[in-house]
């Protein structure tokens, strides 16, 4: 017998789950279809693993400067079974977490590949789905009022670059190796690359990293990005600049070996493996959408603010949309398309209140303008800026580096930006988002009075800075 829902969710993943809750939450029938497992690749191949291994780097790096904190050990030594062996104890318990959630719900879980379906007798408004699994059991077909897109990306590569899942990894496979390697050539300069720049080098790995553009982390404020090549640099990490990889002198015997041109010359680079990691693609084949009306351009599925497609009835969120493919972008993007199917007025998502962490170390945090995006846009800018250097908390905690930058505009105060770099800002970004939310001036922010010691009086004194009136600095 054919299911009937309010609205069916293609995909598990913080959108699409997020999205299945609040839907249930407003009295919808919902299904959710997930081809592999719920809490999609944030949980299982990107943001909880990564992190999940970045902590174990840090942990490890502390622990071989234990001695600077008056606790005398013996050299540490890395046991990397263990680490992925934590790892995926914590995928483990979030997943079952998850699973909790869709029960708790009432929300019928689907672990198949869901396809969209043209008119039917069953639907012949909105269309059906096909369920099909991979046990070989007949396909299921659902007739929802409403489709929620929440499909996600996967790893992009290069065209000509063979990932082998041996020595030429993504991601995906890198999450999963069973030893280090002693050495890595990252290609790539953006988030992904750096945090497994950060955490290889911090696990003893030798690694070179690769970018395109003419400094990494293109996309971040001009000092975040400068920080934190130099902090890295400072650890051993080789960077290679306004460079391009040359695929078909790839050699993978016993090693990697790759040539890169430069604008001055042109080398050859030898490393155990090769991570790729030069963004994302949208997962937006095979799920049916030649049966429909929805534009795709780019590889994007297009909608409107309410990420209603061309289709009124279909929906389509997080990073198949493109944007900020963020999982906390995806699961506010899902909330506010099923409030709007239930017939609420959501608030709509702006990308200047979108705060970005890169986890690192050391760690960067940001929300609203860059200092050059707010020159290009024409603003009069005041800027504040505060070292890490002289707080406390930050000497107590034994990493003075970094920074936190606020830009102003001069004409009515309002903050345009905020940008931290140093211990725990991936924490201390959400005073900025709410900064941003509330739309506060630099002297609101400093009048709001922050503990002490803590890290967080960094971000008042850099409001301060605005104005030259700082006090610690």
């Amino acid at each position: 017998m054919t299911q009937s829902y309010d609205l069916a969710v293609l995909g598990g993943g913080p959108g699409g789950y997020v999205s299945a809750i609040r839907a249930s939450q407003l009295g919808l029938r919902v299904a959710l279809i997930e081809k592999k497992h719920l809490g999609g690749t944030c949980l299982h191949n990107g943001c909880i693993p990564s992190k999940a291994m970045l902590r174990s780097a840090e942990i490890f790096r502390q622990t071989k400067l234990a001695s600077e904190f008056g606790v005398d050990s013996e050299k540490p030594t890395l046991n990397f079974f263990n680490v992925q062996k934590r790892k995926n104890k914590i995928i483990n318990t979030l997943h079952k977490g998850v699973q909790g959630l869709m029960r708790k719900n009432k929300i019928d879980v689907y672990n198949g590949i869901g396809r969209l379906l043209g008119p039917s007798i069953f639907s012949p408004i909105a269309g059906s789905i096909s369920i099909e699994y991979d046990n070989g059991e007949e396909n299921d077909i659902i007739t929802p009022k409403n489709v929620l897109i929440a499909t996600g990306s996967k790893p992009n590569i290069l065209a000509d670059l063979k990932v082998d899942g041996t020595y030429v990894l993504t991601s995906d496979e890198a999450l999963h190796m069973e030893n280090l390697p002693t050495s890595m050539i990252i290609v790539g300069g953006g988030v992904i690359g750096i945090e497994w720049a950060s955490m290889l080098v911090d696990f003893g790995v030798d690694v070179t990293v690769i970018e395109a553009k003419e400094r990494i982390l293109p996309t971040e404020d001009e000092d975040i990005s400068k920080e934190i090549e130099k902090q890295l640099k400072q650890k051993g990490v080789t960077f290679i600049t306004n460079a391009k990889v040359l695929p078909e002198t790839l050699e993978t015997d016993g090693a990697v070996t790759i040539d890169v041109k430069t604008s001055d010359q042109q080398k050859t680079l030898t490393g155990e493996k090769l991570l790729v990691s030069i963004g994302r693609k949208a997962n937006t084949k095979n799920i049916g959408l030649e049966n429909t009306e929805v534009i795709v351009k780019d590889g994007y599925i297009q909608t409107n603010e309410f990420y209603q497609t061309k289709e009124a009835h279909i929906y389509a969120i997080g990073d198949c949309i493109g944007g900020m493919q963020l999982a906390h972008v995806a699961s506010h993007e899902g909330v506010i398309a099923v409030e709007h199917i239930a017939g609420e007025q959501p608030f709509l998502l702006s990308e200047q209140n979108v705060p970005s962490c890169i986890y690192s170390h050391p760690e960067a945090a940001s929300i609203g303008m860059t200092e050059q995006q707010a020159k290009d846009a024409g603003y009069d800018i005041s800027v504040g800026k505060l070292p890490f250097q002289t707080n406390g908390k930050a000497l107590v905690y034994g990493d003075t580096q970094g920074f936190v930058k606020i830009i102003a505009n001069k004409k009515n105060n309002d903050v345009l930006g905020i940008h931290m770099i140093g211990p725990l800002v991936t924490e201390m970004i959400s005073e900025a988002s709410l900064a941003k939310l509330l739309d506060a001036t630099p002297w609101e922010i400093s009048d709001s009075i922050h503990p002490h010691p803590t890290l967080s009086e960094t971000v008042g004194e850099a409001a301060l800075a605005v104005d030259g009136l700082q006090i610690h600095g």
